[in-house]
Parts: C-alpha cells; structure tokens; sequence
C-alpha cells in the first residue's frame, strides 16, 4: 500500500533554532496517528507545514501522489484542519460562518445546508445555528471548529488539540466520530497532550521530543512486556521518568 502522506528528511529552522531535524514519516489511508510531545518539540510546526501554513521547509512531503509544495491548493482541498484555537467571525453565526467555508470548497447550497444543520444539531447547537458567535462559549465555538474542518468532506484530518473546551459528552462524541471516520478509509493526524484519549483512538503514536521522532509504534508495541500507559511511557521517553521528583520539589518548595 502506497502512503497517503510521506515525508522525508523534513527541517525547519527559525533564525538560530532548529525545531525539525530531519523527520521521517510514512502515513497510510486508514490510519490514526497520535503525534505527541512536551511544548516546543516541534508539533505545531509540523501541522503548520502539512497545512500549507509555512511554506519554508527543507525536506520533500508528498500527500495524495502529489508534492506539498507545488499543490498546496489542491491538498488543502482534500484537507480538512482544525486548529486549537481559530479566529471565528464572532458577529456571523454558525451558519453564516459555515456557508462561507463551504463557498471557499465549492459545496453547493443544498449540501452546506443540509450537512450544517446536521453536524451542528449532532453537537447540540441546534438552538444556536442562527445565533451570533461572541457569545460562545469556548466549547461551542470549538464544535464550529470541529463542523467546519469537516464540512468538505476531506480525505485527510488534521486535528491540533481538537477537544479544547468540551464537555465530557462531546469528547466521548469526537472519539466515535473518529473511529467512524477511520472506518470510511480517512486519514487522521491527530495531536494532543490528552494522553488518554490519544491512546485509546490512535493506531500508531509517533512521539516527537525536541524536533526530532523518538518513537514510532503501537501502544502494544511500545508498552513491550510491561502495561504502561502512554502517560507513562510519554513521561520515560521525554523526561527520563522524574515528573514525580519535580512534583515533590515544587511541593518542598512551597514549605521553604
């Protein structure tokens, strides 16, 4: 099977310092991919590259057959990305913000109407679809994030903290939606610091620590003979298994 998106030797570089050395990833259809890490190894460079966000990398990266660089339009197209935190247009309402983005996919009128009203109804903002967007809460907004990224119906999804600001039943809703769209045959880059939900979603974990891949397994594989959970395993590989030492030092601190 070919991959869907393969890179190579990927490095990016902002004046002194490096935050991607030289990553290396094959990613097939079907898959979930956890892609973790601690603050700053170079997660969000690496969506904002695959976005077509930041043109200026060295490396090659081809998605769908074709090569980032020269089809950044065309790989947006069948893109889907929701970011952690996005700039709505806080005076249109969802609706209004959604015939926008499904104008930009050239969706007909019918067909951003009726997958509208049905994703956002299914997230519980059926009261709110005609309702201005500055008075949402954090949750709200981000199930708007969540309906347009999907909205074109894209091959792949590209997900940069996606549960930021839901509840317990719209997390536990997103996880199904991704395994039901695993089960269409999308492709799902998935990156978060909620340990929990990337391991019981994901099919592979790619662990990225100071710009470079430390590990590119299964849970299984990489929890070898012992039953660890990727919190665990995340906390051996990135900080050498003294988070409960710095935890007591804080806590020693504080009686000083």
């Amino acid at each position: 099977m070919e991959p869907i998106i393969t890179i190579r030797g990927l490095s990016k570089q902002y004046g002194e310092k490096q935050v991607l050395h030289d990553i290396n990833l094959d990613i097939f259809r079907g898959q979930i991919i956890g892609y973790i890490g601690p603050n700053g190894a170079g997660k969000s460079t690496t969506v904002k590259i695959l976005t077509g966000i930041i043109t200026d990398f060295e490396g090659e990266i081809t998605i769908a057959g074709k090569a980032l660089r020269d089809n950044v339009l065309y790989i947006k197209s069948i893109t889907g990305y929701v970011p952690e935190m996005a700039e709505l247009y806080d005076l249109l309402t969802p609706s209004e913000y959604l015939s926008f983005i499904g104008k930009l996919h050239h969706l007909s009128e019918a067909q951003i109407e009726e997958r509208s009203r049905r994703m956002l109804e299914s997230f519980g903002l059926a009261s709110h679809i005609h309702q201005r967007m500055d008075s949402f809460s954090k949750g709200m907004r981000q199930k708007v994030l969540l309906t347009s990224g999907l909205l074109h119906n894209p091959e792949i999804v590209i997900l940069d903290e996606p549960l930021s600001g839901l509840d317990a039943n719209a997390v536990i809703m997103v996880k199904e939606l991704l395994q039901a769209l695993k089960g269409e045959g999308k492709t799902i880059f998935y990156c978060s610091h909620m340990m929990d939900v990337v391991e019981k979603v994901s099919d592979r974990i790619v662990l990225i620590d100071g710009g470079r891949i430390i590990a590119d397994d299964t849970i299984q594989n990489l929890r070898g003979e012992g039953q660890g959970s990727l919190e665990e395993i995340f906390s051996r590989l990135t900080s050498g298994g003294d988070i409960s030492n710095r935890a007591s030092d804080i806590a020693a601190a504080l009686q000083g």
